[in-house]
């Protein structure tokens, strides 16, 4: 097995520590950004929907376990987003779509999706309509990880894409 497929779990320890410790820091009305998802989706994109499928399932699982979340809600949800993600995946363009703002619509669908699927999962509130779980629930949380996406790409436009 070569060392770059085993490097994303290298890199969830950190982005992981700090989803948990540093990230509720940056909590506006209770919406924090997914840094996990948008490890997930960029090695999905590099790799392709099998193996990105694989990689959100084992890491959303150790989310799970980390955070005391549902069991399997995170799971689930990254597991969806990165099956919606790689069908993005084109071998050909791997590099040219992670440089391209079509990464950050990546970013910001398979967040949708995470973000409107976690809510469904975990939200026990009966009271909840279509239009808050849509736009309260998933294109806020959707709009924030984005955000921090871009600045990730900003911050590192020339770098060689692990």
């Amino acid at each position: 097995m070569k060392f770059d497929k085993i490097l994303p779990f290298i890199y969830f320890i950190p982005v992981l520590l700090i989803q948990v410790v540093i990230v509720p820091y940056f909590e506006l009305s209770g919406i924090v950004p997914d840094l996990i998802l948008i490890l997930i989706v960029f090695y999905t994109l590099k790799f392709g929907q099998l193996y990105g499928i694989i990689l959100a399932f084992i890491l959303g699982g150790i989310t799970d376990f980390s955070t005391g979340s549902i069991l399997g809600s995170s799971m689930f949800t990254k597991t969806l987003s990165a099956f919606i993600a790689g069908y993005f995946f084109n071998e050909n363009q791997t590099v040219s779509i992670i440089k391209s703002p079509l990464f950050l619509g990546i970013i910001f669908l398979s967040s949708l999706v995470n973000a409107i699927s976690f809510s469904l999962i975990s939200n026990f509130d009966i009271s909840l309509n279509i239009f808050s779980l849509i736009f309260e629930e998933g294109m806020i949380p959707a709009i924030y990880t984005t955000i921090i996406a871009s600045i990730v790409m900003i911050f590192f436009p020339k770098r060689s894409y692990i």
